[in-house]
């Protein structure tokens, strides 16, 4: 890969990784700091990878990136979490975006990761598996029991009201 194109792959997948990465991880500073990650990653190994692969390779490492800080994460605990009834003090109900977010969050990290790259990103259940490193199968039974998942939280009408 040149540096043309190095900087194109920048142009083109910062916007998507970044998605990708706030929805996982629910956290704007942790998604930032995993795409400047991932893209630094990506300039160690510029010369190995190939410009038609760079978009397989940074969600990929995007992905491996995402599951270290939530394993980084359940070592340590945020206020917030402590803190539930202080998160809506400003609303009386919270909105939809607000309930897939806490909906999401209640996905493993694999499923979550599986169900953003779909429905978030679009990508079809082949590049799912070929960026998780999953087998076609698991990739769809992970998508099914996430989505059945948010299903059962999303479907409680009292929660969107």
């Amino acid at each position: 890969m040149t540096l043309a194109e190095y900087n194109h792959a920048v142009d083109l997948h910062a916007d998507g990784l970044y998605r990708f990465a706030v929805k996982h991880l629910r956290d704007e500073d942790q998604a930032k700091d995993v795409v400047q990650e991932t893209f630094a990653r990506l300039w160690v190994k510029v010369t190995e990878v190939e410009a038609a692969k760079a978009k397989s390779y940074l969600f990929t490492t995007a992905h491996h990136a995402m599951v270290d800080e939530v394993r980084k994460g359940k070592r340590s605990t945020r206020m917030e979490d402590h803190h539930e009834d202080l998160q809506y003090t400003s609303q009386s109900q919270p909105d939809l975006k607000e309930v897939l977010d806490a909906a999401l969050a209640t996905l493993p990290a694999v499923q979550r990761s599986v169900v953003l790259l779909r429905d978030l990103e679009g990508y079809n259940y082949e590049e799912i598996a070929e960026l998780t490193g999953l087998n076609l199968p698991q990739v769809k039974v992970y998508i099914y029991r996430g989505r059945t998942a948010l299903k059962d939280y999303i479907g409680q009408l009292d929660l969107v009201v």
